[in-house]
Order: structure tokens, then sequence, then C-alpha cells
């Protein structure tokens, strides 16, 4: 009896180590990219998750062609983290296309294949996919504008293209900038149905304080346009403290930040409640104080308080996030909740909280 007992057992440790496995999971197989302008390189990129257990492991990308190119995330995605590839067609030759990268991986099965197809042609018609934003007679790419997280002394630009389908010429023009941003339309001047691109530059020695940095600026539709809800884009910026001048031995030392969680789905409880508490516990896992700088949340229906800011090495502290249902106004995006911290590692925290379950 007790060797049929230990041969159940084996068999059981088994299954289970068999069971332990990285997933690979994309957020599109094929991408439809429709019109896509000759000798304009297009860039994809695809979002990988690893929806497995153990860490998943990107070893090669290889593009079917040399008129594409790839890159990807060179590190293991952990458990429920996720990673990128990016693959770009350079647009050197008019007509259709349907490109794919095959990517080996430590998953099962080992070999995925991702596509994007589309149409190159010399001048572009259809502006529904490229500039699926519109403003007046205005087509533009992006409804808000999304700096890279930069340092003190870092300038960043970012670009707006811009497709002009009213019936005389236009001059784009970004109204109310703040000090910290300047515009430059390239060309000055659009004729009817010609594209243009709007260069956006962030200086960041002009932006006071560490942390989130939101504002709008107002896309002009005619000459003496005005301000207002439809013609606005949302800026943001994270301005993030400086390390490089730490020393080797400074960065050995430093503060470390473990958090018990990074993404909090309270989705069925508050659809039971009209307000719910989380607790999230902060620890400091390294070798010198840890400072908490800066605490932002990105909507009001969301509210935060920490015990501590300052954490010796070995202490936590617990910080309670209150989300109000009635603030929330049926919003359907994931709250965010900011930090900005002196671990030279993880300088900023985001954590993501889902109020309600995305539509099927």
């Amino acid at each position: 009896m007790k060797r049929a007992l230990l041969m159940f057992s084996l068999w059981g440790g088994l299954v289970t180590g068999a069971q332990a496995q990285a997933r690979f999971t994309s957020n599109t197989q094929l991408h439809r990219a429709g019109q896509v302008e000759w000798k304009h390189p297009l860039t994809v990129q695809y979002v990988i998750t690893n929806t497995g257990t153990e860490p998943l492991v990107l070893t090669n990308v290889e593009p079917d062609c040399a008129c594409t190119a790839a890159q990807w995330t060179q590190t293991p995605i952990a458990p429920g983290e996720k990673g990128t590839v990016d693959v770009t067609f350079d647009a050197e030759a008019l007509g259709h296309f349907h490109k794919s990268v095959a990517i080996y991986t430590n998953a099962t099965p080992h070999l995925v294949y991702l596509s994007m197809e589309g149409e190159v042609v010399s001048e572009l018609k259809d502006y529904s996919l490229t500039h699926p934003f519109r403003i007046g007679q205005i087509c533009i790419d992006k409804e808000e504008i999304i700096f890279p997280d930069i340092q003190h002394g870092e300038r960043s630009t970012v670009y707006i293209d811009v497709v002009n389908l009213s019936d005389a010429s236009y001059e784009p023009v970004l109204m109310h900038l703040p000090s910290y941003l300047t515009m430059k339309a390239e060309p000055a001047h659009l004729q009817q149905g010609k594209r243009g691109r709007i260069a956006l530059t962030l200086d960041s020695e002009k932006l006071r304080d560490l942390g989130l940095t939101q504002t709008s600026v107002y896309l002009s539709r005619f000459m003496g346009d005005k301000v207002s809800k439809e013609n606005e884009l949302p800026v943001s910026v994270v301005k993030l403290p400086d390390f490089s001048g730490l020393t080797e031995s400074e960065r050995l030392n430093a503060p470390v930040i473990r958090l018990s969680t990074e993404d909090l789905d309270v989705s069925d409880r508050l659809a039971k409640k009209k307000k719910i508490r989380e607790d999230i516990v902060i620890t400091n896992e390294g070798r010198s104080p840890l400072h908490i700088g800066k605490l932002q949340v990105s909507h009001s229906a969301l509210g935060v308080s920490l015990k501590k800011t300052v954490l010796q090495p070995g202490e936590s502290t617990r910080m309670r996030v209150t989300i109000t249902k009635k603030r929330l106004n049926g919003r359907q995006r994931p709250l965010r909740l900011l930090m900005i911290t002196n671990d030279p590692q993880h300088p900023k925290i985001e954590i993501d909280i889902a109020t309600a379950r995305a539509p099927k």
C-alpha cells in the first residue's frame, strides 16, 4: 500500500511540473495596416503577455524578408508581465504586402508567426486607419500626446501627423502651449488633401516638479479658431530623478522598493459596493533609506493615503487605496497611481486599477 501511494505521489508531482510552463499570448496575430505611404517605413508593435506560470523567453525573431526588421524584449518576461516585438517594414515597393515574423520561444509551441498586411501607395487617399482622429476637417494620428519618461536637462520631441481635408489652405497651430513646450509645423501651410506633421518639443529644464505633469493644448481648425473640448489634445509627461551621477558603491547600497502588487482588479467588488479600499504593502529591501517623493492619481475617483514616506532598510508600510464608485461616471479605462522614489532601478512605479470588466 505504501508503495502504491508513493508511485501516485510521484506521478502527481510530474503532472504538476509539466503544467508549469511559459505561455505566449499576443495582442494580435495579424495587423491590418491599410494604406502605407511609399518609402515611409511602417512600425508595428505587438504586445506579448506571458499567460503561463514560468518566465517566457523570446529566443529569436526572424522576419521573412530583408525589407522587414525586428526588435524584441531580450530579458525573460515574468508570468503575467508583458514584453514587445517591434516589426518595421521599409515600404520601398509599391503594391499589396503580407509580411510575417517567426518568433521562437521557450513556450509550447516553440514557434509562433505574427503578420502584417496592407498596401504601399504613392499617395495616401484613405486616412481612416493612419489618421483615425478628426478635429473639424483636420485628421490626426493621435488623440493624446504622451512624452516618454524624461530626466532634467533632456529634450524630447513627439510628432503629430496632420492631414488637411478642408477645401482651403491650412496652417497647423497648437494653441495654449505651456512654457516647457514648443511647436513647429512641417510644412507651415498644408494645401487641400495634403499631409504634414507638427513637431512638439519638451524642454525638461522648464518642468518644475518631478512626477506627472498634465496639461492640454488645442489644435486650430482654421485661422482665428478658439479653444474648446472639440479641439483639445491632452498632454502628459513624467519627469524622473536623475541617478546618472551615482557611483557603483552608491548603486550597490541604494534602496530597493518592493510592492505586494502593482495591478489591482476591483471590478467585481465595485459592482456591489459604493466605495472599496485595498491595502498595498511597500517594503524597502535595499541598504539605504527609501524615499517616496511623489504620489499622484489619474482620476478623482481614486484616493490614496500612505503611513510613511521614508522607509529604513527592511522596513514596510501600508498604502491604502480608495475607489469611490459614483465619481467614476461610467469610466471604463483603468485608474492609475503613480509613485516617484529614490530607488535607481525603480524611480517610477505605476499601479493600474481595473474598475470595470472589459466588454466581450
